[in-house]
């Protein structure tokens, strides 16, 4: 294992990315570079599979994508991300819709996943997220058993437990065929705000934590752990990238780590890991306040004031699925008290991955998972960002005014037009328009007898 101190280190490259408001050109290149791979993802549009995606532009790559090896569908808006040199192996997967909830289990019961990490809430600013894939039990006003016939599976609550304000819950994953069952276990982070990134890196390391000490990360707890968000990009990549780069600093030595290039051998395997420079940002800061608080090594930790404060919020709001129909978009997310210092400003509108396109109208629609973050940006950027806005605005507002125009245009020549016969139609107006014709037929006659 590397000696490297910290501060000299990660936190020197992270610092030295702040001083420079860095974190947008970095996450560009990123970007850039993963731009160059040729991947395909035939199965992902098909028209037979179209329906299964929650959003369009959201693919699993062909040659890394989890195929489904029984039932009439083998396909999920899934993918096996590996990450050789920390022993990792995870599949990140978008939130099941209800139609697809059958073939999430069957997912993982056909890969022999110990466990599940649920990075979002059912809801959040009331736009549905995720559908609710997993019995709660009674004493949450749910179901004991899930009987999925569709995939010959059920799925029964054992317990739940929300030590340290993180829920987690023991599940017993049942084939109904050969009567085989196993334990899986269900963690949920629901302190990632849906507009940005947690109020805490400490807090999110400590879910980490708990989550590597229960063993579903390690790869020899059976199969790959199944990790996922709403669109399984976002936070999901997040996560992801802090669990390997701490495993390889702590193994090797941070000197010997590139964050930028792991989070792009990891984009090769599912595009899109981390959506926002916040995010990018997010995970510098993770991975530093592991390396320097060492969390890990900790047998036992208290829950903070924050984790309370925090579960306490999450928990008063419902997770209902009363309502399926997705309510308007939310209103920009103003600047929310953060535990760590003002971020530069990174967060200025770039050529997105985001806002994801709408699934296709259906029964279970939801509205598109927005991840920029809001919290980090400096008055500048706000106001620049702002002048954008009121750009299109502007030029919104002149195209409409010109299609208005020209159809008064057009309807003012219609009207002018339907004077004009209506004029015409009058009486005193036809007999006149007779005697004229008359008169003119009578001219003709008589000027052709005269030549003759």
């Amino acid at each position: 294992m590397g000696t490297d101190n910290p501060k000299t280190n990660v936190e020197n490259e992270f610092n030295e990315i702040d001083r420079s408001d860095g974190w947008i050109q970095l996450y560009l290149e990123i970007k850039v570079e993963s731009s160059k791979y040729d991947f395909s993802t035939s199965a992902a549009i098909k028209k037979k599979n179209a329906a299964f995606n929650r959003y369009r532009d959201v693919n699993p790559y062909d040659h890394s994508r989890i195929v489904l090896q029984r039932g009439t569908c083998d396909y999920i808006n899934a993918n096996l991300v590996k990450v050789p040199k920390a022993n990792r192996k995870y599949i990140l997967t978008q939130g099941p819709l209800q139609r697809t909830v059958g073939h999430f289990w069957l997912m993982v019961w056909e890969q022999k996943s110990r466990g599940i990490v649920m990075l979002n809430r059912i809801l959040e600013n009331n736009q549905k997220k995720c559908h609710l894939y997993w019995p709660r039990g009674e004493k949450a006003h749910g179901e004991n058993v899930l009987t999925l016939t569709d995939v010959g599976l059920s799925v029964t609550f054992v317990s739940f437990d929300d030590k340290n304000a993180y829920p987690k819950t023991i599940l017993r994953l049942t084939d109904l065929e050969s009567g085989e069952s196993r334990e899986v276990i269900h963690f949920q982070y629901t302190m990632w705000p849906d507009f940005g990134v947690p109020e805490s890196a400490r807090c999110f390391v400590r879910f980490l934590c708990l989550v590597r000490r229960s063993g579903i990360l390690e790869e020899d707890s059976g199969g790959p752990p199944v990790v996922h968000c709403s669109a399984g990009i976002g936070r999901s990549g997040t996560f992801c990238l802090v669990d390997s780069c701490l495993i390889l600093m702590k193994k090797l030595g941070q000197k010997d780590v590139n964050i930028k290039e792991l989070l792009l051998e990891m984009r090769s395997d599912r595009m899109g890991l981390i959506q926002t420079p916040g995010q990018l940002r997010f995970s510098y800061l993770a991975v530093i306040e592991e390396l320097t608080m060492d969390w890990e090594s900790q047998k036992e930790f208290e829950c903070l004031p924050e984790e309370e404060s925090a579960w306490k919020n999450t928990i008063s709001e419902s997770d209902s699925e009363s309502d399926d129909e997705p309510p308007p978009l939310p209103p920009p997310r103003s600047d929310s008290k953060r535990e760590i210092p003002p971020s530069p400003p990174h967060d200025l509108p770039l050529p997105p991955d985001r806002p994801l396109p709408s699934e296709p109208p259906t029964p279970e629609t939801p509205t598109p998972e927005n991840e920029l973050s809001n919290n980090d940006a400096s008055m500048h950027y706000n106001d620049l960002g702002e002048g954008l806005r009121e750009r299109k605005r502007v030029e919104a507002n002149k195209k409409t005014s010109d299609i208005i125009s020209e159809m008064k245009r057009k309807q003012e020549a219609a009207e002018s037009w339907q004077r004009v016969k209506r004029s015409l139609l009058k009486p005193f107006n036809l007999g006149l328009g007779a005697c004229l014709i008359g008169g003119s037929v009578i001219a003709i006659y008589l000027y052709i007898s005269r030549e003759s």
